[in-house]
């Protein structure tokens, strides 16, 4: 696939799946606060999850959020990021996580502060402008909307990257991964942003050109679903085909009897979920240990 055609299909079909991307909760944005880069401010206290135990936000069991809101652009009062910082000095590895397609609603800000329990300082990014969509349509036209400006979205993003190693308690290694819409995002910025250390897909837009994968600097972590319509088993197996043509290390799983938006919505059908988000969390972590906490 062309680089042309990849920015054109960045959108993830979450029109196809509806219920599963972004239905956890409807949600709405916080409202917008400024905070500076700096690092003294709240912080989430260090409590990484057992081996058999899921990350509160997903299973909605999430406690009151605990983290500030970053405006992370420079010159740019409308974007307003989420940042959870786990307690301790430090220096921590670092996440950019991005929304799905409704936005920076709160469930992706729980999942900050669940990252920084693990012991990552982790930013959640907004690609809306602080806007939230609050039906199908109202998503999609934000979706265009940023698909329409990749340069804006990569910029936004290497904002965020450059936010995270500016700061004395991190290391110096930040990753990046999104869900849905923002799992295509993630790829597209491991691709054409600046320099990081880990891309994490989960059931986001893929591409199959070797050549163009071989931009990439790092292991790939993809988590995907069997019923998934929209970036269907056969997507992935190219993927990964393509990935091991360029010689990208990496790490993917199709999850059966489970559909787009499974991770972050386990509460909406624990006995089914629970299992393989369970799976997909274990390799994740240990993903990010190999490339963030662990790695060169």
């Amino acid at each position: 696939m062309s680089a042309l055609l990849h920015r054109s299909v960045v959108i993830t079909l979450c029109a196809a799946t509806l219920a599963a991307c972004g239905g956890a909760r409807d949600d709405s944005a916080r409202s917008a606060g400024t905070t500076g880069a700096a690092v003294t401010g709240p912080r989430v206290p260090l409590a990484p999850t057992a081996d058999d135990q899921l990350p509160s936000a997903i299973i909605g069991r999430a406690p009151p959020l605990m983290g500030t809101d970053l405006q992370y652009v420079e010159d740019d009062s409308s974007t307003t990021g989420y940042l959870a910082v786990p307690e301790g000095s430090g220096p921590f590895p670092a996440l950019v996580i991005i929304h799905q397609w409704n936005g920076l609603v709160d469930r992706i800000r729980e999942v900050a502060d669940d990252f920084a329990r693990e012991g990552y300082v982790t930013l959640a990014v907004d690609l809306y402008d602080g806007r939230t969509g609050s039906s199908p349509e109202e998503n999609m036209a934000l979706v265009r909307e940023v698909q329409a400006d990749q340069t804006k979205m990569i910029a936004n993003l290497n904002a965020a990257v450059a936010s995270l190693k500016a700061r004395p308690d991190v290391t110096g290694r930040v990753g990046a991964m999104g869900w849905c819409f923002g799992g295509g995002v993630a790829l597209s910025f491991g691709l054409d942003g600046d320099e990081h250390d880990a891309t994490a897909i989960f059931y986001g837009n893929l591409i199959d050109d070797p050549a163009r994968l071989a931009g990439l600097s790092h292991e790939v972590y993809g988590t995907f679903a069997a019923l998934d319509t929209g970036i269907p088993p056969e997507a992935v197996a190219s993927f990964q085909a393509a990935l091991r043509t360029a010689g990208i290390a990496n790490d993917l799983h199709v999850y059966d009897a489970v559909n787009h938006g499974f991770w972050l919505s386990v509460d909406q059908e624990p006995d089914v979920l629970t299992a393989p988000a369970l799976d997909a969390w274990r390799r994740l972590k240990a993903y990010l240990d190999r490339t963030l906490r662990n790695g060169a």
